[in-house]
């Protein structure tokens, strides 16, 4: 078995002629929701999916995750917690605030806290960031992966209040959940040039990709906060 590191935190094993996505795990010894564990020299890799993970299959789409071992990251749409695991195991130093709005989801979400120092759980709707902005500090990343027809509004009001003047946004758009019928490309037409003209925080677009087979109707997005004009 081999293991390259092809961003910090996340590795590429090679095992049995296979390419498998995997981050360091932060609890050895446990995995989270069903996936291998790995070992190799003394370290323990989990396999990371794409198949349920935006996040992941991002980073299978060549995209650039800016998240740094010491990186604070603010997570908008947690569920129970299959891909705010792999970012807590990339952020040795470092913190993630779980946002969560499924009061059944956010039981299961504390589970994994339970083993987890550096996931703060955090139940509320994403959408009022101001109901938690005495927990979150300011934030180096936001990703966002909800299930609401004003996603872009959504990361505008978080960055508004949380991103860090430097940081970025990871974004997956769900056009299905924008528009059950319009062509999935004009939605993420659209949604881009929201988040590029429409609010006061606006954001240059770094790289956008389409995450199928991952995930259909999907858009994973990378942008970068735009700074404010005197």
């Amino acid at each position: 078995m081999d293991v390259n590191e092809i961003s910090e935190g996340i590795f590429e094993v090679r095992k049995g002629g296979k390419k498998i996505l995997a981050t360091k795990n932060a609890n050895p010894g446990s995995n989270v929701y069903g996936e291998n564990l790995l070992e190799e020299e003394g370290e323990e890799y989990r396999a990371w999916d794409a198949r349920r993970s935006k996040l992941a299959a991002m980073v299978l789409k060549k995209m650039k995750v800016p998240i740094k071992s010491d990186s604070r990251v603010l997570y908008l749409g947690a569920a129970s917690g299959t891909t705010v695991s792999h970012v807590s195991d990339m952020l040795p130093n470092g913190i993630v605030y779980a946002v969560e709005f499924s009061p059944r989801t956010m039981r299961e979400l504390i589970q994994l806290c339970d083993t987890r120092s550096n996931i703060v759980p955090i139940l509320a709707d994403a959408s009022r960031p101001k109901l938690y902005g005495h927990i979150v500090e300011q934030v180096d990343v936001i990703f966002q992966d909800v299930a609401q027809p004003n996603q872009a509004q959504i990361a505008a009001v978080n960055a508004e209040q949380f991103l860090k003047d430097d940081g970025h946004l990871l974004l997956s758009i769900k056009a299905r959940s924008i528009d059950t019928v319009a062509n999935p490309s004009k939605v993420f037409k659209e949604e881009v040039n929201k988040l590029e003209k429409d609010f006061d925080t606006q954001f240059k677009v770094i790289k956008k990709h389409d995450l199928a087979p991952f995930h259909e109707d999907h858009l994973g997005l990378v942008a970068k906060k735009k700074l404010k004009e005197n």
